[in-house]
């Protein structure tokens, strides 16, 4: 059980290939101070997200977020590597994906170091490995990443990469639940369900299940329907 990555929106997509530009390829002269590297990226990112109706010109956004990538600016690494995940306007490259990805969460880039632990966790490109992916779930959950929050309950839940502690899981769970993340809803109802890390109570069971159902989420409406008469 696990979450997908975090990524950005796409839309019309004209293939490019390129190759990345590393900073050491910069003279001294030529390296950016951070306010330039941040315009870069938010050129990038208007181009690609504020021009409504436009085709997108994903070659300049490509420049764009790759140079401040390049220098060390953690969004534009992330974007970079969102591009590089779904293949927008380059051709798809996880391991590429993972590598800026990987350079953001190392800044502490909180939905990067979510997708770290996701890599680590299906063992894409990498080998598969919970303890890896707990410790970053861990370090994006702290940053309130509710994603990252569900997927360390299950973890803890199931005693992926750590011990098993219910308590725990629904520590997190709540958490994320607290975002509005309906599988942490969910779950809240069959820990209360089962009595998993929390008292049993089927009051809460129900509380949980309906909050879940009302968005939409079908198990807990099959919940609702086989067992609480609704």
């Amino acid at each position: 059980m696990f979450e997908e990555r975090s990524m950005v929106s796409g839309g019309n997509v004209t293939l490019i290939t390129t190759s990345l530009i590393h900073p050491l390829l910069f003279p001294k002269s030529q390296l950016m101070t951070y306010a330039q590297q941040h315009r870069n990226f938010l050129k990038g990112y208007h181009l690609a997200f504020k021009l409504r109706g436009r085709k997108k010109d994903w070659p300049a956004i490509l420049e764009l977020w790759q140079t401040a990538a390049a220098q060390g600016h953690k969004r534009a690494q992330f974007y970079l590597a969102s591009l590089y995940d779904n293949g927008w306007g380059i051709p798809q490259d996880i391991s590429q994906a993972f590598n800026w990805y990987m350079k953001a969460a190392e800044q502490g880039h909180m939905e990067s170091m979510f997708n770290i632990g996701v890599f680590y966790y299906k063992g894409e490109v990498v080998e598969q490995n919970y303890k890896t992916a707990v410790r970053w779930y861990t370090r994006s959950a702290i940053k309130g990443d509710y994603r990252a929050q569900h997927s360390l309950g299950v973890c803890y839940f199931y005693g992926e990469g750590v011990k098993k502690n219910d308590k725990n899981a629904v520590f997190w769970y709540k958490k994320a639940a607290k975002a509005g993340f309906l599988n942490s809803i969910f779950n809240l109802g069959l820990c209360y369900k089962f009595g998993d890390g929390v008292p049993q109570s089927h009051r809460w069971a129900k509380y949980y299940f309906q909050k879940a159902a009302e968005k939409g989420h079908k198990r807990a409406l099959g919940q609702l329907r086989r067992h609480y008469g609704e």
